[in-house]
């Protein structure tokens, strides 16, 4: 279920992006340009940090826990985004 919504996160930007292009190609306005390329960006970032956190719920419900390997994974994968 959270890949599918991360999915669709993504497709969601890259027709923001896919926009953007075309702002620029039609010689748009900077500042609207800029907006809309804000936008995908926190998108994608979002996107990121769904995943990331989908991978923290699912460490967390193993009774087990996560190994030592897993949890540092986990942590360099949430350090990329920021």
């Amino acid at each position: 279920m959270a890949v599918a919504k991360v999915s669709a996160r993504l497709r969601r930007a890259h027709g923001q992006l896919a926009g953007v292009i075309r702002m620029l190609d039609d010689g748009r306005d900077c500042q609207d340009v800029v907006t809309q390329l804000a936008a995908v960006s926190r998108a994608i970032e979002r996107a990121g940090f769904a995943l990331v956190a989908a991978n923290l719920r699912s460490c967390l419900r193993d009774p087990q826990g996560p190994d030592d390997v897993a949890a540092d994974r986990l942590e360099q994968l949430f350090l990329s985004l920021a």
